[in-house]
């Protein structure tokens, strides 16, 4: 008759301990893993720049002046997209240079704000 009684289960401690154990090692993951997602955005931005840059090159090495807008290098096939800013999500925030004297786009820089890991400005990039 007492093992009818007797009912398996878990206590509160237990309940307890295992919560205390979960919220330790998201303590220990969470800044590694928001510390990495910031990480990748910046070496998707310096990717991003160098190959806007080089179809910039190569455009001007084929054609022999800059393109009017960054969405001449698309339809000229240079570039499949215009790749997105990753700090900014958007590929409208592209802060287009031009050449002294001229019009065109001579080259790219974000218009993001802040800083990288290094210190230095996303807009000096």
């Amino acid at each position: 008759m007492s093992r009818l009684l007797h009912r398996s289960g878990f206590t509160l401690i237990e309940l307890l301990v295992a919560l205390a154990v979960i919220a330790l090692l998201l303590s220990i993951v969470s800044p590694r893993y928001f510390g990495s997602v910031s990480r990748t955005e910046e070496t998707v931005l310096r990717e991003n720049l160098h190959l806007m840059r080089d179809a910039l090159d190569k455009f001007y090495s084929d054609a022999g002046h800059y393109p009017e807008a960054l969405d001449e290098l698309v339809s000229k096939r240079y570039l499949r997209a215009i790749p997105d800013d990753p700090i900014t999500h958007s590929n409208a925030t592209w802060v287009v240079l031009a050449p002294a004297g001229t019009k065109g786009v001579y080259d790219v820089k974000s218009s993001a704000k802040g800083a990288g890991r290094d210190g230095k400005p996303y807009e000096q990039w």
